[in-house]
């Protein structure tokens, strides 16, 4: 019972002692709530900021878009760069096909039968002539069969002189034209002939305006209209040889059924002007060696040899007009464009995997370069907010240094600061930004200078209302008590303006700074759809939505152009209502 009744006793000393000094405090002292707001503004503004939905809303979102852009590309299995590949069934060309139209020659050896001599022989033969010469060198050439050559080169061994019935002789160096060559040569040139027989040798008359020269001859080459084929790749030098060439066209010439070089012995089987070479393999049999025709069939890809049964199938589905013909259980379609047959097939075809559809590789599926969305998407947010942030910094510094001297010192100071804004203003915005991108297109200027250009431009452009909004408020704020009070302390005029001017301008700095955001990454958006900004391989939210201008992709692709848009949707309204919330925490006025 005592004890009860001290402790009720305790009880009310304590409460009497809480009211005595409730009663002793002043009227004017703050309570905790009072003290936050007059003590620390910077917790007020804070506080008013989070009572805004909207603005938290907008935070929320920046946010998200900062993650996804920065930390989602680290995390992203592919590169910006990377394309995807896929294999699609595609006719395409596999080999072409002609007729033959003009002479083809091969070189004897250690003779060297140059393309100006080709030409020259070409052009002897068109003349009705049988010798040229090309380089200070003579040839002649003879008709071996339908439209095949041999062409030789004549050494000069003597040349002759000749008036009326005399002929003077002089020789090359080193040789010496005996009486009986003399007296052959003579005989040969009188009876018109162009040859002559001298210790079983041939010799060759050359007649000039002055004369004659004596030449001794070499085959130089063997010219033909006949297109040779080989069954197997290994035989090809071969069959492209002169000596083998030489022996099968003087065969073909002499109607001959079978030739031999190198100790085998070819057949020939003629088939309506084309033949079949065979040859004796080791068991006996007659295998295939190569062809002989009109037609040239070569495959479009060097790495592919078409077989000797192929080109028979193309060729006489072109001798019979068809359009297409098969080979191996393989459609061939062959279409003619100026007097080439393009053979064409159904052919496996590595391409671009472009415009594949959202799946579970590629979440918001592949672009016309077949490069990933969603990771351009991500490494694109990267381009669009750093563009944003580094431009707004350069227009802040530029407005802040140009504002801040023109709003403390006025005067003339003033005057003609605003001048040269008021002049800098007349410069055309846009027209400036497309002029820029374009000359930047011309000059094939880098991706990333690109970039750091833009910047550069967009930031020089864009501060001059920065630099209104601090003069008003540095011409406002130079005249009040604290500024006077500062001066007349002796408080240095640098000091002046970082410590006590700008501090009370940065609240309205940092709410326009919010706001322009928005409109510079629209800015650089416009610019990359208009193709005058970011350039491939790098992207930004702008390059992206460039396949909007696109109808179809419009219309079939939706993933393709949504994604980019909404996203700059969301970043510029979040950068909206951030402003927005910042100016409402700011303002004094504002109650809440």
């Amino acid at each position: 019972m005592d004890k009860k009744m001290g402790n009720t006793k305790d009880h009310r000393a304590d409460a009497s002692g809480e009211n005595a000094m409730n009663q002793q405090k002043p009227e004017n002292m703050l309570g905790d709530e009072q003290r936050v707001k007059v003590l620390s503004p910077g917790m007020m503004v804070l506080k008013r900021f989070l009572r805004n939905r909207l603005a938290i809303t907008g935070l929320i979102i920046l946010v998200f878009m900062f993650l996804f852009s920065f930390v989602g590309g680290i995390l992203a299995p592919f590169r910006q760069d990377q394309t995807f590949h896929t294999t699609e069934i595609m006719l395409k060309e596999y080999a072409g096909a002609t007729r033959n139209a003009e002479l083809r020659y091969v070189t004897a050896p250690e003779s060297e039968f140059t393309k100006s001599a080709y030409a020259g022989m070409i052009l002897a033969k068109n003349n009705g002539e049988t010798s040229f010469d090309s380089n200070g060198t003579h040839f002649a050439f003879t008709l071996l069969g339908q439209d095949t050559f041999l062409i030789e080169e004549a050494k000069p061994l003597a040349e002759v002189a000749i008036r009326k019935v005399l002929f003077g002789y002089k020789t090359a160096p080193g040789f010496t034209m005996p009486e009986g060559m003399k007296q052959a040569f003579e005989s040969a040139y009188k009876a018109g002939e162009d040859t002559f027989i001298f210790e079983d040798e041939a010799y060759q008359i050359f007649r000039t305006d002055l004369g004659a020269t004596i030449g001794k001859t070499r085959a130089s080459a063997l010219a033909s209209m006949k297109i040779y084929d080989v069954a197997r790749p290994e035989d090809k030098a071969l069959i492209d040889s002169f000596d083998y060439r030489m022996a099968a066209e003087q065969a073909m010439a002499a109607g001959l059924e079978a030739f031999e070089h190198d100790g085998v012995i070819y057949t020939l089987v003629e088939d309506e002007g084309s033949y079949l070479i065979t040859y004796a393999s080791g068991n006996g049999e007659a295998e295939t060696f190569g062809a002989v025709s009109e037609m040239i069939i070569n495959a479009i890809m060097p790495d592919v040899f078409l077989t000797m049964e192929f080109k028979a199938e193309a060729a006489a589905a072109i001798n019979d007009g068809l359009s297409e013909f098969n080979y191996n259980g393989q459609r061939f379609r062959i279409d003619l464009v100026h007097r080439t047959y393009n053979i064409k097939t159904d052919t496996e075809t590595h391409v671009l995997d472009m415009y594949h559809a959202p799946d579970s590789k590629h979440l918001l599926g592949t672009d016309q370069n077949g490069m990933d969305m969603l990771t351009r998407l991500m490494y694109g947010g990267r381009i669009s907010l750093m563009v944003g942030f580094v431009v707004i910094f350069l227009e802040m510094f530029i407005g802040i240094l140009i504002g801040g001297i023109s709003g403390y010192f006025g005067k003339w100071v003033d005057t003609m600061l605003m001048r040269f804004i008021d002049l800098f203003n007349c410069i055309p915005y846009w027209p400036i930004l497309l002029i820029l991108g374009s000359v930047m297109d011309t000059l094939e200027v880098d991706s990333y200078v690109r970039i750091f250009l833009l910047m550069f431009v967009l930031g020089l452009l864009g501060w001059t209302g920065i630099a209104r909004v601090v003069r008003g408020q540095i011409l406002a704020l130079r005249e009040q008590d604290f500024m006077i009070a500062a001066e007349a302390t002796g408080v240095r005029v640098s000091r002046r303006i970082i410590k006590h001017l700008v501090p009370n301008v940065m609240p309205l700095l940092i709410v326009q700074a919010t706001l322009g955001l928005g409109g510079i990454i629209l800015t650089e958006a416009t610019l990359s759809f208009l193709g005058l900004g970011v350039k491939y391989p790098l992207a930004s939210w702008g390059s992206i939505i460039n396949a909007a201008s696109n109808p179809y992709i419009v219309t079939n692709y939706w993933y393709i152009w949504v994604p980019a848009g909404l996203l700059i949707l969301l970043t510029v309204l979040g950068f909206n209502f951030v402003g927005d919330g910042l100016r409402d925490a700011f303002d004094p006025k504002m109650k809440r």
